[in-house]
């Protein structure tokens, strides 16, 4: 058997370390065990090693502003002892303190990271008084009466030269984006103080980068007139910090970029109107870019009620008011008609002769809705029309350049222009190239519904026209749903639309294509608060030969109106004719006439109530 090996010594490492000089030579009293190394600078047990480690840091305007107390001067003239001590310091060792002029050695602490201060740059301090000078500069550029501060060319100011004042756009490369942003959330929030509040900013010339607008929503968020002329904005991106579209200023009415590459070098590829849709995508609230007035298109929209008075839950089986029929006011009916019975057969026929009756300056989208209705999902009525089958949305998906204008759906940039179509060729290129349809306007008005009321557009006034209806597509003879919105104006004399015969011409088309569903969902009459079981169709009124020949010969999209008043006032079909047309087509108009002369009219004016 080999024999065991000897234990080794129990102070083999005290041994070793005294050997080569590292542990005294002296032992504890109490036994032979070495004496424990500890750390000079801290007189503690175990040796625990302090942080010796010293941070340079540099007193930037932002933070000398915001220590004005009395904790923040202490604190402040703290770490100047601290950085002017370490700089004093030529020598730092990993694990060695310095006492009484003597190197002694402490404890190493395993995987430490120590910096020696003397390596770490200690920047200047700013000077107490910086952002007072900066307050009275401020001050000299502000103009309280017109509630403008003029900031322009900051650093070529005599004024920031003299008192070597750091302000954006010195020129200074060793100054980071960090910097940057602070130097200028100085002069915004020196600004915010101002009385009145900053209206009009002018930051023009200044060679100002995305970094310098980080805090301009934080501190003067309300302002409505911005320039940013001549600055060194490269990307839409370097605007994001000041976007509406990102909750910032919301209040922008005009905004200044010109002599800015993000602009410019739109202009210089042609691509000057997509970067004012982009501009106008972003910043929402403008109304004047470089200059120019945006063009909007407005749409009346009734705003949300501001009562507290709480809604009861409803009880009825019906809805106050029955669903009326199409809705025509402020304009005569006839021009609605001729328009309608013109543009739709040619949409099916021969798309490109609509090219006159749209206005040098329209648009067009179309956005297509693929969800199958859920009312026509649980009447199944996609499985019941047999062509329904047949339908595809690929063609209308992929039919041209840009596609379906979903908003919901795009992702903003390139997509979103591409999809919007502007000028009267592009429009009709864009038309003819979309599945072929037909739309059925002779057989039945009870397939359409029509809402037309004046709009107000810029300082003059427009039309709009609202379609709902179907329309079969050409190929698969599948039936489709469909919304249809134009904005109108009148056909100037000796403009394209006028010569061409048109009373008016399209300033603005949209197109909404969806899945099929019944137009009953416009049927006049009660207005159901829930779903109920489905009754046998009432058979359409009869009237007498005289009566129904008379009929036939009002327009299908008039015969409605009609045929509602001669049921409400037992009126003949001619004289009930006669009362819409004195009333603009105005339903509520042409009852409220009726009831104020019925007592006058003849007897034959009268026939069976419907």
């Amino acid at each position: 058997m080999l024999p065991t090996p000897a234990a080794p010594p129990r102070n083999l490492a005290s041994q070793t370390l005294r050997s080569v000089g590292l542990a005294g030579g002296k032992r504890k009293a109490d036994g032979d065990g070495d004496a424990k190394m500890r750390d000079v600078t801290h007189d503690k047990p175990g040796g625990r090693k302090s942080n010796s480690r010293v941070r340079s840091h540099r007193v930037n305007p932002i933070e000398q502003y915001k220590n004005t107390g009395p904790s923040g001067v202490k604190a402040l003239a703290g770490r100047k002892a601290v950085v002017a001590a370490a700089t004093s310091d030529p020598l730092s060792i990993r694990g060695a303190s310095r006492v009484g002029g003597a190197l002694s050695v402490t404890r190493t602490r395993r995987n430490a990271v120590s910096e020696s201060p003397s390596r770490i740059p200690v920047r200047g301090a700013t000077q107490p008084g910086t952002v007072a000078k900066l307050r009275e500069f401020v001050q000299s550029r502000w103009n309280a009466e017109a509630r403008f501060l003029n900031l322009e060319a900051m650093a070529q100011d005599d004024f920031i030269k003299k008192n070597h004042l750091n302000v954006p756009g010195l020129v200074n490369h060793r100054r980071g984006s960090q910097e940057a942003a602070r130097e200028a959330a100085v002069i915004y929030k020196l600004a915010a103080e101002l009385q009145p509040e900053v209206q009009t900013l002018s930051l023009a010339n200044n060679k100002l980068r995305a970094d310098h607008l980080k805090s301009l929503n934080h501190y003067l968020p309300r302002i409505e007139n911005l320039s940013l002329e001549g600055n060194e904005l490269t990307t839409m991106r370097d605007l994001e910090h000041i976007s509406a579209r990102k909750s910032k200023l919301v209040h922008l009415r005009e905004l200044l970029l010109m002599r800015n590459p993000v602009r410019e070098t739109e202009y210089q590829h042609n691509r000057g109107e997509q970067y004012r849709l982009e501009m106008a995508r972003r910043f929402t609230t403008l109304e004047l870019l470089d200059q120019e007035p945006i063009m909007k298109i407005s749409f009346d929209v009734p705003e949300a009620s501001t009562s507290a008075t709480p809604v009861p839950v409803a009880k009825a089986t019906s809805f106050p008011l029955p669903m009326g029929g199409s809705f025509i006011t402020g304009v005569d009916g006839t021009i609605i008609n001729n328009f309608l019975m013109r543009y739709f057969p040619m949409f099916d026929s021969q798309r490109a002769g609509l090219l006159d009756v749209y206005d040098p300056a329209s648009y067009f989208s179309y956005s297509v809705n693929a969800t199958i209705p859920t009312r026509a999902r649980i009447q199944g009525l996609h499985y019941k029309m047999a062509n329904n089958k047949k339908l595809v949305w690929n063609s209308w998906f992929s039919a041209v350049e840009g596609g379906s204008r979903n908003l919901n759906r795009l992702q903003g940039g390139e997509s979103t222009l591409r999809s919007l179509h502007a000028g009267p060729q592009h429009i009709v290129e864009t038309l003819c190239k979309l599945p072929g349809t037909r739309h059925d306007m002779a057989s039945t008005s009870e397939k359409f519904c029509i809402d037309a009321f004046p709009v107000k557009h810029g300082t003059s006034m427009a039309l709009m026209l609202v379609v709902h209806g179907e329309f079969t597509e050409v190929g698969p003879e599948g039936i489709r749903s469909f919304d249809r919105t134009f904005m109108l104006a009148p056909a100037a004399d000796g403009s394209r639309a006028k010569a061409a015969g048109w009373d008016v011409t399209i300033l603005n088309d949209q197109l909404m294509v969806r899945a099929y569903s019944s137009p009953e969902v416009w049927t006049m009459g009660p207005l159901l608060v829930q779903a109920q079981s489905q009754k046998p169709k009432a058979a359409p009124p009869t009237l007498p030969p005289a009566q129904q020949a008379a009929l036939d010969a009002v327009p299908d999209l008039q015969r409605p109106m009609v045929l509602e008043l001669c049921r409400r006032s037992g009126l003949t079909v001619s004289y009930s004719v006669d009362c819409l047309v004195g009333n603009s087509w105005d339903l509520d108009r042409a009852w409220a006439n009726f009831e104020a002369v019925k007592g006058t009219l003849p007897p034959d004016a009268f026939t069976a109530v419907l």
